[in-house]
């Protein structure tokens, strides 16, 4: 993974599907996380859980089990919290280029700017966000 040193974001739906349907991303994302992992190089927005917790609330996402004992597990499996500072929160109002447009989504973009790290997603908007040199990306489906 040196190419990822300072670590990898997760993207909500990569956390999600790599705690309950790790078929839905690619064999080399499962690996190159899992290398990720043991140093503490792995991160979720907090932004995420609330995107998890919006989801599972409104019935459109169902877990394996109860969103919040969810949560606390997958947690447990050498993820890190990323903080959420206003430094992110005003990077994210101010994305160069053509940001998502998605208030969440321009939070976990800060959030890989900020840490130096890579973004582990299979968005679209994203990948091209990433393609045009605003922030690395890292293909989950490739």
């Amino acid at each position: 993974m040196p190419e990822w040193g300072n670590g990898l974001v997760l993207d909500t739906h990569v956390w999600i599907w790599l705690a309950d349907a790790p078929e839905r991303v690619s064999a080399a994302c499962v690996d190159l996380v899992r290398q990720a992992q043991p140093s503490g190089r792995v991160h979720v927005s907090p932004i995420s859980a609330w995107e998890i917790g919006m989801l599972a609330g409104k019935g459109r996402m169902s877990l394996s089990r109860d969103v919040h004992d969810w949560v606390a597990r997958t947690l447990a499996s050498d993820l890190r919290v990323a903080p959420l500072t206003a430094e992110i929160a005003l990077d994210a109002a101010l994305l160069a280029g053509d940001p998502p447009r998605d208030p969440a989504d321009r939070l976990i973009v800060a959030t890989a700017r900020a840490l130096g790290a890579a973004l582990v997603t299979r968005d679209e908007n994203l990948l091209a966000y990433g393609r045009a040199g605003h922030v690395q990306v890292v293909d989950a489906g490739a």
